[in-house]
Order: structure tokens, then C-alpha cells, then sequence
């Protein structure tokens, strides 16, 4: 079994995996467009965090890891990931194209938050979501610390890849974030 992470699943792995390979998924695009009550918010301030939503470009792209769950540990790590993206993600299929030439595309796992899920919050101006992300913080930390890790992640996993939501949300957040202020 194989998962994609493109979210918090690319640098806050707390599962077991065998092998993990960077590349990317076609057909999509990651946008801050799901709410969180459970990690990065909590259910009167809700957070933002990212879902995958299908792009009218076939060609879209979006890094991000997949990782290989062993025969043995895919029970416990298929409980432990329904649970953790319990707040409105479901699992489909989809094809994961590897960075590495040497390998094939190939099915795997991907959980993704659907229009029609509790949670779903639609899209938002990068301004108003950067307000709304330095002004909340939940069960496993600052919205912020969500946004500044996965654009750093994106960066060293996929050099040269322009994100241009993540990363404009980024910019949009340290530049009202008041720690960044005394930083510079």
C-alpha cells in the first residue's frame, strides 16, 4: 500500500512506512479550502488547511511523498491515518507520477477533503486566509507553524516548483505575522 502526503503528511509523518518517493499528482490543485477543528483550529476559531480540488488544466501538478506502508503495518497505519484525517477527508485513488526516473507511474492512496464534507470551506482571498490562519491554533499547534512548514517542505522537496497559492499564502502570513515583524 502507498499514501500521498501533500499536506502535513509531507513533514509530520507519525507512521510507520518502508520507502517514501517525492513526485507529484496531475489533474490537481492544493488550495488552503478545508477547515480544521482538529489539529490546527479548534471548533469556535476554526484553522485552514489544504485539500486537493480538481484543476480544468490536466497538466496541474502537485508535490508532495509517497510513502510505502509494509504488509504488516498497513491495518495499523490505515486506522491511525482515518483517524487522524477524520475531520472530512476520504481515500480515492489516484495515479502518482515519481520524481525518480527509474520508477513508473502508479496507484496509491490519497485522502482528500470533498465539497460536500462538514468542514469544507471553500475559497477565501490569500489576505483573508492569511487572517484567519495567524489567529488560530489547535490541538497540534500555531495555523501558522502549518502554513511556513509545508511551504519549507515544498521547497527543499521540489526545488524550482512555483506553488503559487501556498506560497503567496506564505508571503500573505509572515508579512502580518508580528513575530516575522521583530524578526526583520
Amino acid at each position: 500500500m502507498w499514501v500521498f502526503g501533500y499536506g502535513s503528511l509531507v513533514w509530520k509523518v507519525d507512521f510507520k512506512y518502508e520507502c517514501k518517493l517525492v513526485g507529484y499528482l496531475k489533474g490537481y490543485l492544493r488550495r488552503f479550502y478545508q477547515h480544521s477543528i482538529d489539529h490546527r483550529g479548534v471548533p469556535e476559531k476554526p484553522g485552514r488547511v489544504v485539500t486537493l480540488i480538481p484543476s480544468n488544466d490536466p497538466d496541474s501538478s502537485v508535490w508532495g511523498v509517497a510513502y510505502k506502508i509494509n504488509e504488516e503495518d498497513i491495518e495499523q497505519v490505515t486506522t491511525h491515518l482515518d483517524y487522524r484525517e477524520k475531520n472530512g477527508y476520504s481515500k480515492k485513488t489516484v495515479t502518482f507520477h515519481p520524481k525518480d526516473p527509474s520508477w513508473q507511474p502508479f496507484e496509491l492512496t490519497l485522502y482528500v477533503a470533498m465539497k460536500d464534507n462538514e468542514s469544507y470551506a471553500g475559497a477565501a482571498s490569500i489576505g483573508d486566509l492569511a487572517k484567519q490562519v495567524l489567529s488560530c491554533s489547535g490541538p497540534s499547534g500555531s495555523n501558522k507553524e502549518y502554513v511556513y512548514n509545508l511551504a519549507e517542505a515544498m521547497r527543499q522537496l521540489a526545488p524550482g516548483v512555483e506553488d503559487e497559492h501556498l506560497f503567496s499564502l506564505e508571503a500573505a502570513v509572515r508579512k502580518l505575522d508580528p513575530d516575522m515583524r521583530k524578526n526583520s
